[in-house]
């Protein structure tokens, strides 16, 4: 039988060390030992064998059912809330440049006449800005 520490005490510890470790993580990403982008496009083809393989055996589904709720909710109370602030703070910057391109295609897009509150005509508008942004979209994938 192998020998292996409780796993309590296993748990412990990586709760209690490696926090203190984010300068060892901030060192070990800036300085990888391939290149991120390359390694990650090089593996195309083993994440669409191992997306595939996931649907296969359902294991979406299966890791929704085994997490469940509570834990979700648990996670979202005690990491979430504290990052969240911070993390879209940081994001403004690539947040901007992403929704740059459907911004301006919102701002050149024509809009029909606007009628009363509650016209359902109205909605037109909201379809003329749905058809435009997904002509973009196909355009980008090359549709």
């Amino acid at each position: 039988m192998a020998q292996i520490k409780d796993l309590a005490g296993i748990a412990n510890k990586f709760a209690t060390v490696t926090p203190q470790r984010a300068a060892e993580y901030e060192v070990g990403s800036a300085n990888p030992r391939r290149d991120w982008a390359q390694a990650t496009k090089a593996a195309e083809e083993s994440y669409k064998a191992g997306v595939a393989a996931a649907i296969s055996r359902g294991s979406f589904g299966k890791g929704v059912a085994k997490a469940g709720t509570a834990k979700q909710q648990k996670g979202v109370r005690e990491k979430g809330v504290a990052r969240f602030g911070a993390g879209v703070a940081i994001a403004g910057p690539a947040y901007q440049e992403g929704f740059g391109p459907y911004h301006q295609i919102i701002a050149s897009t024509t809009l029909p006449a606007r009628f009363a509150r509650r016209d359902p005509r109205n909605l037109l508008r909201v379809a003329a800005i749905a058809t435009a942004l997904g002509k973009a979209k196909e355009s980008q994938l090359g549709k």
